[in-house]
């Protein structure tokens, strides 16, 4: 199986899908991983470290997705519309993960659905505790306290 890690592009995004120590851990699973080039930049993350991890770097988004299985991405993926057309490098049969706003945004899952692409909406995910590993909502929650903290000490 492969997987595609994307760029974020909408302003003041920061994250990024995958750290190289989850990279290297897909890999150790016998999973083929590609990153695309400059994805972990904002989160200062290297193409050197992703390709340490066992990745290969993608020059672009288009170069990616090809022949992914599972593409990873943080925020949805823009749409013309929005500026760039990243569903547009989406192909049928592809599996989507990220957030999607898929309750505010039901066109977008209308175009997902012509492309021929499964999404999981990471929102959507069910807030119990067994599910909690995966619940993006609490655990950004949860990063936000500890950096509210930091901020905090450093005005202090």
């Amino acid at each position: 199986m492969k997987i595609a890690v994307l760029k974020e592009r909408r302003p003041r995004e920061t994250r990024v899908a995958a750290s190289p120590e989850t990279v290297s851990k897909y890999v150790a699973m016998g999973l083929e991983v590609v990153v695309e080039r400059g994805a972990g930049e904002a989160s200062s993350f290297t193409d050197e470290a992703y390709e340490k991890a066992g990745a290969t770097i993608a020059k672009d988004a288009r170069a990616a997705t090809g022949g992914a299985d599972v593409i990873i991405k943080v925020q949805r993926p823009m749409r013309g519309g929005d500026g760039e057309d990243e569903l547009g490098t989406l192909s049928a049969g592809q599996i989507l993960i990220s957030l999607m706003n898929a309750l505010s945004e039901p066109d977008f899952a209308a175009d997902m659905a012509k492309a021929g692409v499964t999404g999981f909406a990471l929102e959507l995910m069910p807030r119990i505790t067994r599910a909690q590993s995966m619940d993006v909502l609490s655990s950004q929650s949860n990063l936000a306290g500890y950096r509210a903290v930091l901020d905090g000490a450093a005005v202090f």
